[in-house]
Order: C-alpha cells, then sequence, then structure tokens
C-alpha cells in the first residue's frame, strides 16, 4: 500500500510513511471491507461515512508539517484510522466526531491499540475545542462550503495551520490554511471529493 499508493505518487515525509507501515488499516474497517482495507479507495464505515483512501491520508498528513511535538485538532473522527496516525505524528492530538457511535466504536479501538496521547470527543467540528485551544495544527476530514471561523480562530497565531476540502461535492478543492496573527494564508493543494461537513450532532444511536 504505502510503496504502490502514496510513495509512487509523491508523499515523501519518512514520519508519515512509517506511520503508515506500522498502523494496521484492516483494523478500522468492517469486518465485511477488511480484503479491501489496503486498496487505494474509500471504504465505507458505517453511518453514511468513510476511511478516506490511504493516498488522501497520507497526502494530508503530510501537507500539515508534523515535527512530534504539535497540540493538533481533528474534526472528524470517522473510523479512528486518521486519529491513530496523528497520535503518532504529534504530541497530543484531540479528535471530535458528532456521530456518537462512530465516536465511541473510535475510541474502544485505540485503547485496545494502548494510544493515550489521543482524545476522542462527541461535539459538532463546527465548533471545535476552545477549552484547548490554541492548536498548532487542524485536520478537517469533511467539506464544508466555506472556512468555519470558530476554527480558524482556534488555531496558533504563529504559523498554526488547517488541512481542509472545501466547497460543495464535486467541485472540492483540498485547501492548507496557515495563521499569522489575525492573517490567514488559503493554498490550493489539490482537487478532492469528501462527504460534506455537517452542522450540529447527529442523533443516530
Amino acid at each position: 500500500m504505502v510503496q504502490r499508493q502514496i510513495v509512487a505518487r509523491g508523499v515523501k515525509n519518512r514520519r508519515v510513511l512509517l506511520a503508515m507501515r506500522t498502523l494496521p488499516r484492516h483494523l478500522f474497517v468492517p469486518e465485511a471491507y477488511s480484503d479491501y482495507a489496503y486498496d487505494d479507495c474509500p471504504l465505507p464505515i458505517g453511518f453514511g461515512q468513510t476511511i478516506s483512501q490511504p493516498f488522501m491520508v497520507a497526502y494530508m498528513l503530510e501537507a500539515l508539517f508534523l515535527t512530534g511535538s504539535e497540540h493538533v485538532m481533528e474534526v472528524g473522527t470517522g473510523s479512528g484510522y486518521q486519529t491513530a496516525l496523528l497520535s503518532m505524528l504529534a504530541d497530543t492530538v484531540v479528535s471530535i466526531e458528532r456521530i456518537a457511535p462512530l465516536a465511541l466504536r473510535a475510541e474502544r479501538l485505540l485503547h485496545e491499540l494502548n494510544i493515550s496521547n489521543a482524545r476522542i470527543m462527541i461535539g459538532d467540528g463546527y465548533n471545535g475545542f476552545s477549552a484547548g485551544a490554541p492548536f498548532d495544527a487542524i485536520l478537517v476530514s469533511a467539506a464544508p462550503t466555506f472556512v468555519p471561523p470558530i476554527l480558524a480562530g482556534q488555531l496558533n497565531e504563529d504559523g498554526g495551520r488547517m488541512i481542509l476540502p472545501m466547497g460543495d461535492f464535486g467541485a472540492q478543492s483540498l485547501v492548507r490554511i496557515t495563521r499569522n496573527g489575525d492573517d490567514l494564508m488559503v493554498e490550493d493543494l489539490m482537487e478532492v471529493a469528501f462527504v460534506p461537513m455537517i452542522q450540529g450532532l447527529s442523533d443516530l444511536e
């Protein structure tokens, strides 16, 4: 997976590649899809959500420029796969998931893997986690149509960066936002296709 899908498409960060070689992706997909866990495609994880294709996960992680000392927030825990990778690449991780069953399932799996520096919370990703701010990096795994101002405001003022897909489905771009004081620099990285970012908590149980 790493060599053919990720390295071959230009991802070079050694820490990202090592983390993805180390973490078993099949543990994070439903058993019915375990045979496809290492394929170059997103997979359903229930509740209308997916685990992103391995290349996209690696690309987004590399684009955050993590060195290991960062305090990171993830919006959209999903399966917990990206959360676990972030825990290997940063100092501390707070992950927010609006669908309670997904959050609880991911939390159990991270506990089974003895991951202790990642905290999963049930909440509205548009609100972030003000009590934990500022964050050195924020990774958003669903697509809003605009930059959520609360999330931008929770970035570290001295070079905090956020990676997120933006736009309506069929016309989305992956962007990197870097904060310096009150200024936000926005970079377009590539065209993408993510599930929409929905406001509020889910009533799914």
